[in-house]
């Protein structure tokens, strides 16, 4: 008895080490600082990848503050003003603070999904489901806006200038103050210098223009498309139970239902980015006191086709900046989650030999 006893000792390790192989096992860990770096990255890519569309929307929802008329030109219009007047440059203006703005957001955004969704899955049952990707959505999105806003500020003001010879035009035909003091801003030449100089002309006040606007809109759109996302996610994995043939990649899925995703989420919070723009770049020809003033005189002066102004560019923006991003997302996890998955499995089975090993060799010993 003594003998089986002791042989069934030596076959199964102590609880205490089983515990911690089972630890270095575990499959699809979780790092937060990974989801963070994912993130970061795949929001840089899709803003750099679709920035001169997000200036042809910028234009197109901006163009009545810069030019005081009710003759609003069209999509197709404003192409052809923005590359007769600035060329190739003149869509890609303001893209340095794009990405940096567009990699924190990814950065919070993607960081906070997983881990503030699963924190209310379980510290609050009754809110799992869509409420728990919605609210882990608009979490990211809220932390992210900090560095995001002074950012959006920034570029879409060097994206209504263009380039300097065009905006040197613009000043000089409509006759527009340009001092600190005067209702518009001078001609920046980077995001530093944009920085800096509406720090020194407005201060914080400058920088986070439109601030709870962008709240406004972005808390929305984040949510919605987490949730449109997790839906849309929670369809395909039926489809694929029921018809296991015609499965994808999960870097495709992503792709497909990140695009759809993005770009309903885009068009139902457009009239909430039409406010935010305005508010960001209002001039001298155009002034707004607040959120609820800039709703008024919008929905005055142009009616509720006025709220979707830019909708067109800005869904065609999303549609394929939501893609590259979750695509992004999905092949870094895939890629690097699987090789770090493979690497603890090698260190557990190299764990189990070494102890296996010392323990034949304890036994070798007592018995001779």
């Amino acid at each position: 008895m003594a003998k089986k006893s002791s042989d069934s000792s030596h076959e199964q390790p102590p609880l205490s080490y089983r515990k911690s192989v089972e630890i270095k096992a575990t499959p699809d860990q979780f790092f937060v600082w990974r989801e963070f770096l994912w993130g970061g990255l795949a929001g840089a890519f899709g803003e750099g990848m679709m920035h001169p569309v997000d200036t042809l929307k910028t234009r197109l929802q901006s163009q009545i503050i810069m030019n005081a008329t009710q003759r609003q030109k069209s999509i197709p219009q404003m192409l052809r003003t923005v590359w007769v007047g600035d060329g190739l440059k003149g869509f890609y203006r303001g893209i340095a603070p794009g990405v940096t703005g567009s990699l924190a957001t990814g950065a919070t955004y993607f960081g906070f999904i997983e881990s503030t969704k699963k924190w209310i899955e379980e510290s609050h049952p009754s809110l799992a489901g869509h409420w728990a990707h919605f609210i882990a959505g608009a979490v990211g999105d809220t932390l992210g806006s900090f560095v995001y806003v002074p950012c959006e500020v920034i570029k879409q003001r060097m994206q209504i200038q263009g380039t300097s010879s065009s905006w040197s035009s613009f000043i000089s035909r409509n006759s527009v103050p340009v001092k600190p003091r005067g209702d518009m801003y001078g001609y920046y030449t980077g995001m530093f210098q944009a920085g800096c100089s509406i720090w020194k002309e407005q201060g914080p006040k400058g920088l986070y223009a439109g601030y709870w606007s962008t709240l406004a809109r972005d808390v929305p759109f984040a949510g919605l498309m987490v949730v449109f996302y997790e839906a849309l996610k929670d369809l395909t994995d039926q489809g694929k139970k029921k018809f296991p043939q015609y499965g994808v990649n999960s870097s495709i899925e992503g792709l497909v239902l990140g695009g759809l995703a993005g770009g309903l989420s885009a068009y139902l919070t457009t009239p909430l980015d039409v406010v935010k723009t305005r508010l960001q770049v209002q001039g001298s020809t155009i002034k707004y006191k607040g959120w609820l003033d800039a709703v008024g005189q919008i929905w005055r002066k142009e009616g509720p086709e006025g709220f979707f102004r830019g909708s067109v560019p800005r869904v065609m923006w999303y549609i394929p900046a939501s893609a590259l991003t979750f695509m992004a997302v999905e092949f870094l996890r895939d890629n690097f989650r699987e090789k770090g998955n493979n690497n603890n499995n090698v260190v557990s089975n190299l764990s189990i030999e070494r102890k296996t090993s010392s323990s034949s060799s304890v036994r070798e010993v007592g018995e001779n």
